[in-house]
């Protein structure tokens, strides 16, 4: 089945959306103040070198200089030196005998500012590509130790072969593990054609320029996102869709051939109802068509999948029931799992299933989903207490965690006490005070539904405890608080 992705641009914020058969799949979200500056690289000039901190100070034009400590000044290893071995021999050499004030470097963004401290470079560049990342001042080429050590020597020596004798080095990433040539050629030219443009403009440039920066999400779509079964490419931003264009014609010609500029009055996100589906996206309940449900539960150390009948009663009996909820919730948990970009442990409760074979086709129907995601994914069978366990790769924030924060009520526990409990806790409260202070009079501020329960309900006892403690209890409503907050004013 074919696939359009959707982009919708504004200045602030990214939004990319892949559509197939009229239905999200995925989304991904790039806003512009949360866009760092890591991988960047610039041609800075060397402000101030202090030997007794065995660092220098690199202005790259940002506001404050950039932090460069003599461990981050590059140096190739010798023949058959290790890069740790060689990164320990440099940094014996003093700083003040490897760079001076006024000296233009090339350096790399390797962590952003953060408060009063300004960026930490690096001289060593490496450019990051889909596969591979490039090192074009060294000439190994290593592998990502979470690729099997049985597939590593082969991998290499593909890359050895496509790469050829043109210098740099190369690190093969975990996605280049199933990588066909063609794919691995691809990006060896994209990386080879981003260094040139880097020395190239290191050459014109001033010092405290921006030689090179890492691929926005727009740009990200092209190299990335767009294959085989990619129908098109909708951009609403005429500018945009010009400068995409133009940055496809030169790295990536073929997917450029599919960019659209979208002229819609209506907006291009509700051409398939994106929003709406941004917003069930964010709830715990998703709907099966059938009339079952699922409740995704995301937590810090797994995320939990429970599948529902719900009020389907549609088949012949029970079994057939069962099956054909957990046959169409398996196609449905695939699918929020691309969409909220759900990483790590995921347990899967399907309804319990008598029979082996209907086992074993919801699991074949799992892993057949699951296999159109471009993340890389890992699908047990069912364990003794009938659970499904798999993982998925972390490759970025979810939608959850991108889009919402904690509820300031509730501190993100989904629930809050009632105004019962929070009444009884300030019972409990002023007899702790009345042992402690001796004022003229309690003054209770809570929420409204709080003091509606003492002033009606809990009367009588707000009554008597003001006998037993012998001071007046006055209340006050105040509307901003929460219903677990409240306040005992001494008067």
């Amino acid at each position: 089945m074919q696939e359009d992705i959707l982009i919708n641009w504004s200045p602030q914020e990214t939004r990319v959306a892949i559509v197939e058969g009229g239905a999200l799949q995925e989304l991904h979200v790039e806003r512009a103040l949360e866009r760092g500056l890591v991988s960047n690289v610039y041609l800075g000039k060397v402000a101030r070198v202090l030997p007794g901190m065995q660092s220098a100070f690199i202005d790259i034009g940002l506001e404050r200089a950039a932090f460069l400590h003599v461990a981050d000044v590059w140096h190739p290893p010798a023949e058959g030196e290790t890069i740790s071995n060689a990164r320990a021999a440099a940094a014996q050499i003093p700083i003040e005998k490897q760079v001076f004030e006024g000296q233009s470097l090339m350096v790399q963004v390797i962590k952003d500012p953060i408060g009063t401290k300004g960026a930490r470079l690096s001289t060593q560049i490496s450019i990051a590509g889909r596969m591979l990342v490039f090192l074009p001042q060294d000439d190994h080429i290593g592998v990502s130790q979470k690729i099997p050590p049985a597939q590593r020597e082969a991998l290499r020596q593909r890359v050895q072969t496509l790469a050829g004798d043109l210098g740099g080095g190369f690190i093969l990433r975990t996605n280049a593990e199933d990588a066909i040539d063609q794919e691995l050629a691809d990006d060896v030219a994209y990386l080879r054609k981003a260094w040139k443009r880097i020395r190239e403009a290191a050459t014109k440039l001033p010092a405290g320029s921006l030689l090179h920066q890492d691929l926005s999400l727009l740009q990200r779509v092209l190299r990335d996102m767009v294959g085989e079964r990619t129908a098109s490419i909708r951009v609403d931003s005429q500018e945009q869709f010009e400068t995409l264009k133009a940055f496809g014609l030169e790295f990536m010609p073929a997917a450029a051939q599919k960019l659209q500029h979208y002229k819609g009055e209506r907006p291009i996100f509700d051409l398939h109802s994106i929003d709406d589906d941004i917003a069930k996206a964010l709830g715990r309940r998703v709907e099966l068509k059938s009339g079952g449900y699922l409740i995704v539960d995301q937590t810090e150390a797994l995320t939990t999948v429970d599948v529902n009948t719900g009020g389907f009663v549609g088949a012949r009996n029970f079994d057939d029931t069962i099956f054909k909820t957990n046959l169409e919730a398996a196609q449905a948990i695939a699918r929020q799992l691309r969409l909220r970009n759900l990483g790590g442990i995921i347990v899967v409760d399907f309804i319990d299933m008598e029979r082996e074979d209907h086992r074993l086709a919801v699991l074949t129907e799992m892993r057949k989903q699951l296999a159109r995601d471009r993340v890389k994914t890992m699908c047990g069978g069912f364990s003794q207490l009938g659970l499904v366990e798999m993982t998925r790769k972390r490759t970025r924030e979810s939608l959850a965690h991108m889009l919402c924060e904690a509820c300031p009520l509730c501190q993100g526990k989904g629930m809050v006490k009632t105004a019962r409990s929070v009444a009884y806790d300030i019972f409990r409260e002023i007899l702790r005070e009345a042992r402690q202070f001796n004022p003229k009079e309690f003054r209770v501020v809570a929420s409204p539904k709080v003091i509606e329960l003492f002033l009606d309900e809990e009367s009588q006892h707000l009554a008597g405890l003001s006998e037993f403690i012998g001071k007046p209890v006055s209340l006050q409503s105040e509307g901003a608080m929460g219903q677990e907050q409240y306040d005992i004013v001494l008067m």
